[in-house]
């Protein structure tokens, strides 16, 4: 079929498709359209990698705005909606217009209501139909990209709930699903009334295969073979790839065994690099060691110096996205990663090696072999259309028995059927509560049948059990005064109310009220960052071996600053989780007291990626706790909101007036403070050559500051500041380590 074939889209997208190289759909696309895609029909899409889903996903929204209507595209993770939102800005110049939205979930997003396309994750747009954002009614297409992530005990229950909510909203609503290919797509598509497109086509050929010693075998029963010399296995294919102009992904399974991996690559792909990619890759090491001073940071420019990298949620969000980049642009040849890669970001190869099909589960205490369906979105990344020739995805066996078990392990495995994770008390406190708050269900009856159209409805065949679960949940959020009951009637207290658009567990908020409430001084910062460690909000730290000795002394040591009952230490459970939570907390005092972020990685075994992580979190649940206090009447209100804004800047008290000037950062913050510059007021006023001085003679990023703050002349052609070159080249221009500059 030919892109000019299909009506209602906007005046120009063809000839813009055909610009690209697009005139003949692939046949999953072809079989979209002839499913009514374009023409306001539900459809679910199960097809590989690589294979046209985004396009599929453009055609229903085109032409859906092209009719007078609004689209939403659904993504499961915040890096996503940004390449997303890169892709659909393009339509801009036919009249759509694009808007993006991931944080703020206890705003309404009133100024989306003017964008044709909103790309938003899933918890996004669940904090926006609960705070009311009235444009979701004036929805008349959704796209859910990576809809198998439904089986995610994590984020499926908010996938399945909002798209239940969208389509009770929008009787007519137009609903696309994306997913890889699952076991049970039929189920899906049953669920969302939607016609299925389940397809195994891609546009160039995938090989799967087992190394085992020398010879790569593959499914279609050929065999190569693969120069070993001294190389171990995973080298050697990295450099069989090489020789060919390919690039290679590699997964493992720990953060550790991915940084060792490129360390170990990194030997390989220098000796293939020209001296025009050495000079660029350079210049992204240099960016990569400006985000961040760590030790996390030099390994990985080390490595991208080289041509090789690593990747996983360790890392901060800017580093990702470099070496993402790079990787793109075929500058880096190989990159280790753990799974984190293989889930929705666009990052193809040549060859995908999964090192590792066994990871660490902490639930059975042992290692345990992937799902299917997981390493065949590893295998989605292998091959680039319009750059490869073919793709290849390849296991690494040790020994002969191992090979016939990863043939049929996954090789020539189906995978498995996605299920609701829905019927778990946690996912069900939150949603429940919003579900009655946001006016979905004014009797425990409507609440049932409004559960009824998630997908656990459709497959369990347990009868009752969604019922005892509900109730047990209504029980407790009556208990915690988030809902009252009264003859099979549900109403949503204030507090209720409040709870529900901050986006937050009510388990959480009960923890957050129950510690408020028990304050009889006013709290410290530690005292404040233990209750939100506290709450399921938080993903605690983990205790090493030897932290338990130093954080119960700790503990006692400032026992008087803790919100609540200190456990006692015959509770093992309940005394362990409360020193875990000490842990963060005092992860979280120690960047609110400027320690240097290297230091912090040392000292609690984390990357800068986890320390940003843990920050955001908690200033977005001390948000929370100060508008819960307020919600209460309780006196607290001004220490937590100085403890939120501590642990955002990263700052001492005495600097926050300071660091909340755009562009100045902590560091900067602190230099500009003991050079006596120590107020909004002072820098107004301050004589350039201090300020200029104290910013390391960074003229362009001193001019800025001054601009920021309202200063009338900020000019600074002229002055002379006192810093030498070598300490202005230390200061990266970019305003250092604020949680503002961070995503």
């Amino acid at each position: 079929m030919d892109i000019s074939d299909i009506p209602d889209l906007p005046e120009g997208v063809p000839e813009h498709f055909r610009e690209q190289g697009i005139e003949e759909l692939y046949p999953p696309q072809g079989e979209a359209v002839e499913a009514g895609i374009a023409d306001g029909e539900s459809v679910v899409a199960s097809v590989p990698t690589a294979s046209g889903k985004t396009l599929i996903a453009e055609l229903a929204m085109l032409t859906s705005v092209a009719r007078g209507g609004k689209a939403l595209y659904i993504v499961p993770l915040r890096a996503l909606a940004s390449e997303k939102r890169a892709e659909f800005e393009e339509f801009e110049e036919y009249g759509v217009s694009v808007g993006v939205s991931t944080g703020n979930y206890d705003s309404d997003g009133d100024w989306l209501a003017s964008k044709d396309i909103i790309v938003a994750t899933s918890e996004k747009v669940d904090s926006l139909v609960r705070n009311g954002a009235q444009w979701v009614d004036d929805l008349t297409c959704v796209v859910a990209d990576e809809v198998h992530l439904v089986d995610d005990s994590s984020r499926g229950p908010t996938l399945e709930v909002t798209l239940a909510k969208l389509r009770k909203l929008n009787e007519d609503l137009q609903t696309v699903a994306l997913s890889a290919t699952v076991g049970n797509a039929d189920e899906i598509a049953e669920w969302l009334d939607a016609t299925l497109v389940d397809s195994t086509w891609r546009p160039i050929d995938l090989r799967k295969g087992v190394l085992y010693g020398q010879a790569l075998h593959f499914d279609d029963g050929s065999k190569t073979q693969i120069s070993r010399g001294n190389e171990k296995a995973t080298a050697a294919l990295v450099e069989d790839t090489l020789t060919d102009e390919g690039s290679s992904l590699v997964f493992v399974n720990s953060r550790r065994n991915a940084e060792a991996a490129a360390r170990r690559l990194s030997d390989v792909t220098r000796d293939y690099l020209t001296d025009e990619e050495r000079g660029k890759l350079r210049e992204v090491a240099d960016e990569i060691r400006d985000e961040s001073d760590t030790q996390t940071s030099d390994d990985l420019a080390d490595a991208v110096e080289k041509g090789a990298a690593f990747h996983h949620a360790g890392l901060a969000s800017k580093h990702r996205a470099l070496v993402e980049d790079a990787f793109r642009d075929r500058l880096v040849k190989v990159i280790s990663a753990t799974p984190t890669l293989a889930a929705g970001v666009n990052t193809p190869s040549r060859r995908v090696i999964v090192r590792d099909w066994r990871r660490y589960d902490g639930d059975v205490g042992g290692m345990q072999p992937l799902d299917v369906l997981e390493v065949h979105q590893m295998f989605g990344r292998a091959g680039r259309p319009g750059l490869d020739p073919y793709g290849e995805a390849v296991l690494i066996a040790n020994g002969h028995d191992e090979l016939d078990e990863l043939f049929e392990r996954y090789v020539w495995a189906d995978p498995e059927p996605v299920r609701s994770k829905l019927a778990a008390e946690p996912a069900l406190r939150t949603h429940i509560l919003a579900t009655v708050a946001s006016g979905f269900a004014d009797t425990e009856d409507e609440l049932v049948s409004f559960l009824e159209r998630t997908l656990y409805a459709t497959q369990t065949d347990e009868t009752g059990r969604l019922e005892a679960v509900t109730d047990n949940v209504l029980e407790y959020l009556e208990r915690n005064e988030f809902l009252e009951r009264e003859d099979g009637g549900l109403r949503a207290t204030g507090l209720g109310h409040r709870v529900s658009q901050l986006y937050v567990d009510p388990m959480s908020a009960a923890e957050i009220i129950h510690g408020l409430r028990d304050a009889d001084r006013r709290p410290t910062a530690l005292g404040l960052y233990h209750l939100v460690a506290r709450t399921p909000d938080m993903y605690e730290l983990y205790l090493r071996s030897g932290d338990r000795e130093e954080y119960t002394e700790l503990a006692y040591e400032r026992e008087t600053e803790f919100l609540g009952s200190m456990p006692s230490e015959f509770e093992d459970h309940a005394f362990e989780d409360w020193l875990s939570a000490l842990k963060t907390a005092r992860l979280l005092e120690d960047w609110a007291s400027e320690l240097d972020e290297d230091e912090i990685t040392e000292r609690y075994g984390v990357g800068p990626g986890d320390i940003r992580g843990k920050v955001e979190t908690a200033e977005w649940l001390l948000n929370a706790a100060e508008r819960l206090a307020g919600e209460l009447d309780l006196e607290w209100g001004p220490a937590i909101r100085e403890a939120r804004k501590r642990v955002e800047y990263g700052v001492a008290e005495e600097l926050l007036d300071l660091a909340g000037v755009r562009n100045v950062g902590r560091k900067r913050a602190r230099r500009l403070y003991e050079a006596g510059v120590e107020s909004r007021a002072d820098l107004r006023e301050a004589d350039k050559s201090v300020v200029l001085g104290a910013l390391r003679g960074r003229r362009k990023t001193a001019e800025t500051i001054l601009e920021n703050v309202g200063r009338k002349d900020p000019d600074l052609t002229g002055v002379e500041g006192e810093a030498s070159a070598e300490t202005a080249s230390t200061d990266d221009g970019s305003g250092q380590q604020s949680l503002g500059d961070f995503e």
